[in-house]
């Protein structure tokens, strides 16, 4: 059984003109896929009218938390002491989000209480990125 753990988050988008909108987000964690965060964005906050989820690794998140992290299609840094920026660029351009910063410490420690670092299980991953490289064969 794959379990999960799910948390919904509210996010705050700055915008060009520097103003911060509400846009309701939810992370998850899968045990199937121990290494990844997956952050949902419903419809309404999408560019184009469709849900998005956005992908990265969970050592990400958790380097993001404490100084800066990533390069290409997603950065995480600290924004003061209580608040934490998570940018995303897309061929459709770049967005920067403002999270609390407890939310997600919140969200991260429940996936170590799933699967704790270092002790992830990614022979199904490989597993399944084989298959899906080699289309069946």
């Amino acid at each position: 059984m794959d379990v999960t753990v799910e948390q919904l988050a509210q996010a705050r988008l700055v915008t060009a003109e520097d103003r911060e909108l509400p846009v309701p987000a939810t992370l998850r964690y899968s045990a199937g896929d121990p290494l990844a965060v997956f952050l949902d964005f419903p419809a309404e906050a999408a560019l184009h009218g469709e849900e998005v989820t956005w992908t990265f690794a969970r050592s990400l998140l958790d380097q993001g938390l404490r100084a800066p992290a990533g390069h290409g299609d997603v950065q995480i840094w600290p924004y003061g002491r209580t608040r934490t920026v998570l940018e995303f660029h897309s061929p459709h351009g770049m967005a920067l989000l403002l999270f609390q910063a407890a939310a997600l410490r919140r969200f991260l420690v429940s996936t170590y209480a799933l699967v704790p670092c270092g002790q992830e299980d990614v022979s199904a991953v490989v597993e399944r990125g084989l298959s899906t490289l080699f289309g069946g064969v």
